[in-house]
């Protein structure tokens, strides 16, 4: 998995390209969680992620979890046909905000 990440403004833009699983969950979760600010949104731009498992699943909730507790939110965007497969089964598709575009 590779991604990149953008700044614009209060909004983190993070694209994420490949597979989301444990083997860079770890890192992941370090340069998303320590790169939030105070009253920060997240975007994931997850058009080109083919496959998410838990862990990478377990990474965009503690993501979530921040961004809430530094009064920001988070929204995904782009969610492919295989990855909300895996979000509708475990029923996290309730606790994100889903959009289909990033302009939305």
């Amino acid at each position: 998995m590779a991604w990149s990440i953008t700044e614009k403004g209060n909004r983190l833009v993070v694209a994420i390209d490949g597979r989301f699983v444990a083997a860079v969950a770890p890192a992941a979760r370090e340069e998303f969680l320590g790169r939030m600010k105070e009253g920060m949104d997240v975007v994931f731009d997850l058009n080109n992620m083919v496959h998410i498992d838990s862990s990478g699943i377990g990474v965009l909730v503690q993501v979530l979890q921040k961004a809430k507790s530094l009064g920001g939110r988070v929204v995904l965007t782009g969610l492919q046909e295989g990855p909300r497969l895996v979000f509708e089964i475990t029923k996290v598709n309730r606790v994100f905000d889903i959009v289909d575009k990033l302009d939305e």
